[in-house]
């Protein structure tokens, strides 16, 4: 497997690109089988999660061309096959986002039960109840969703909890059901609101995308389209708490500052000079060591789980002490211990962090547990002093794309070391 390598040193400074949501992506290019004809998905990150889910409906018999920019033709109109098997699905859990417009458009689909981060329970029992609301006929067995259905008939979908997937999976079936389908408790993230545009550009009829209320129309068929992926939210927060934490001065470009309001707010409180376009964002510390911020994170609006673990970094060499609340997922603290062994200074009270600041960490070895804590060990190691060497790094490679290639931009001291 292989590692990075991180000797930690001056400030970042630069700018750097943002690449296409994986969030986004992983979810439209599902949405692609609904077609009747073919699609084109631009702006689509070059990321591990983004191949396997490539391969995965390449194994269906779907034929895709991908071109130098890594844009992606989809014609889903050769599918031969309605099989999602375990040993795709169980590296990445957004597989299941097959099942519901398989299942929509072609009547039947057998999808593993996913795996993916183990970071809490993300249970897809809210998917099931609600295909089976709509009329699906569904088995759990030998490991596998087996679903089917002559055709889906709209109707109110309660979400017991808020569920990016839950919700995804849900609206793209109701796209082609008979009548009109609600989904209330919807998930309100951009990456949600990004699903339902392209959707749209398909001729689907939906309204409140970006509410808790997501209303559908059904129609009868959705046609090609040409569409261009949201830039990634989540790797422009980090690339600018990597300014934060090092002290330095960071621009990123082609983003959207309207998605990131709370971790914006966040990097101002700890000291940066936040300053934003139409498509960037620059934070500048002016070379000042930032000041320790409280975390609270919960769904879209507020602050982003996914954003957490790096400023669970970000308190480790900050200016006096703060605390991190998730209440999203249970077992987001697998980073800690990592952060402890280069010398931060960390109590974990049951969902919470508390975190005093110190003034240097210490390179070490440590180990990548899932996508954002791997993310987190990487800033540490920027701002450490010594080596940091990175195990596991293919966590890192399913969310981040070209990661040491981006970071060499802006002056990091980091290279890749193949096992």
């Amino acid at each position: 497997m292989d590692k990075l390598i991180i000797t930690g040193g001056g400030p970042l400074d630069g700018e750097v690109r943002i690449s296409g949501a994986k969030n986004a992506a992983l979810p439209i290019l599902a949405a692609t089988l609904l077609a009747s004809s073919p699609v084109m998905v631009r702006n689509v990150p070059h990321l591990h999660d983004i191949t396997t889910t490539m391969e995965l409906l390449g194994r269906m018999g779907v034929e895709l061309v991908v071109d130098e920019k890594l844009n992606v033709e989809v014609n889903p109109t050769t599918i031969n096959s309605f099989v999602a098997p375990y040993e795709l699905v169980r590296t990445m859990r957004a597989s299941i986002l097959v099942l519901g417009p398989m299942l929509a458009r072609y009547g039947e689909s057998d999808v593993s039960l996913p795996g993916g981060c183990a970071i809490g329970s993300r249970p897809v029992n809210l998917h099931i109840n609600g295909l089976r609301a709509m009329g699906a006929d569904i088995e759990v067995e030998g490991g596998y969703i087996r679903a089917r259905a002559k055709r889906l008939k709209g109707t109110r979908l309660f979400m017991d909890m808020v569920t990016v997937t839950g919700t995804e999976n849900l609206l793209m079936a109701a796209t082609l059901a008979e009548g009109t389908s609600v989904i209330e408790n919807a998930a309100r993230e951009p990456e949600v609101v990004d699903l339902a545009n392209f959707l749209i550009s398909m001729g689907a009829k939906i309204t409140g995308h970006g509410s808790d209320t997501i209303t559908i129309e059904g129609v009868d068929e959705l046609s090609g389209s040409e569409y261009s992926i949201l830039p990634d939210r989540i790797e422009t927060g980090t690339y600018l708490v990597g300014a934060a934490i090092s002290g330095g001065r960071v621009k990123v470009k082609n983003t959207r500052p309207d998605l990131l309001d709370a971790v914006l707010s966040k990097l101002q409180e700890a000291g940066g000079k936040v300053s934003t376009g139409e498509d960037w964002i620059e934070v500048d510390m002016q070379g000042r060591r930032p000041r320790a911020v409280d975390i609270h994170t919960a769904p879209y609006p507020a602050f982003p789980t996914d954003m957490q673990a790096q400023f669970s970094a970000l308190n480790a060499v900050a200016e006096g002490s703060g605390t991190i609340t998730e209440t999203v997922f249970e077992n987001r603290f697998m980073h800690v211990q990592e952060l402890v062994r280069m010398g931060a200074n960390i109590r974990v009270e049951g969902n919470m962090a508390v975190i005093n600041g110190v003034e240097k960490l210490q390179g070490a070895p440590v180990m990548a547990t899932d996508l954002r804590a791997s993310a987190s060990l990487v800033l540490a190691g920027l701002v450490a002093e010594g080596e940091t060497v990175v195990d596991r790094i293919y966590h890192i490679d399913r969310g981040y794309e070209c990661i040491e290639e981006k970071l060499q931009q802006l002056g990091a001291h980091i290279r890749r070391k193949p096992d």
